[in-house]
């Protein structure tokens, strides 16, 4: 495994490489606005999409939100996820310990956060999401060797992604009050045995 990059917080998401699920070959691609935008925007109009992002409206509206995301100094990465080469979610994979969120709880050291949306309807409600959340877990932690575990905080109200992350090994911590929601705090632990290899 090739040594830390410490000028890039979360250690080249581009060149992750394909995880394979039961759903196909997916993998990350960082957001390139330009390229991306049009297809983030509609998702984000999506009135099941908009009650949780809440970035509906105009492009601008999700351009200056992809703006945002990509002007962290690396600890937060926008991505699109790609089943069987089709972009069909969207991603923020970052440093929770570097992120406000880390105020809210005790992050750890190279804390991996990560929030999504499943981009169409017709990908939603048949497990997809969990599916996809332990591929990127497996990636994450393959590629991070420094972090110990992964971190969720979505909507108490978003039953559907608590479930999805249950069903990808995450455990509930605690609820927590954030700036613009109430949420469950998830949190997937690195296997002991992987730690080992990890060290």
């Amino acid at each position: 495994m090739s040594r830390l990059d410490v000028s890039d917080p979360l250690d080249r998401i581009g060149d992750w490489g394909p995880a394979v699920t039961p759903a196909g070959d997916f993998r990350l691609v960082p957001v390139h606005p330009e390229r991306d935008l049009a297809l983030i925007s509609a998702w984000m109009n999506d009135p099941a999409v908009a009650a949780f992002w809440e970035l509906a409206g105009p492009e601008s509206v999700t351009e200056a939100h992809l703006r945002r995301q990509s002007a962290g100094h690396g600890h937060s990465v926008p991505c699109l996820g790609v089943l069987d080469g089709t972009p069909m979610s969207y991603w923020e994979i970052y440093r929770a310990d570097l992120d406000p969120l880390s105020m809210h709880y005790r992050a750890r050291p190279h804390d991996t956060g990560v929030h999504l949306l499943i981009g169409g309807a017709a990908d939603r409600g048949r497990g997809l999401g969990g599916r996809l959340l332990r591929a990127v877990v497996g990636l994450v932690l393959d590629r991070r060797p420094a972090c110990a575990r992964v971190i969720a905080e979505p909507d108490l109200r978003n039953i559907p992604s608590i479930a999805a992350f249950l069903d990808a090994g995450f455990r509930f911590s605690t609820e927590i009050d954030l700036p613009d929601k109430r949420a469950a705090l998830m949190i997937r632990d690195r296997p002991p045995s992987s730690m080992c290899d990890a060290e």
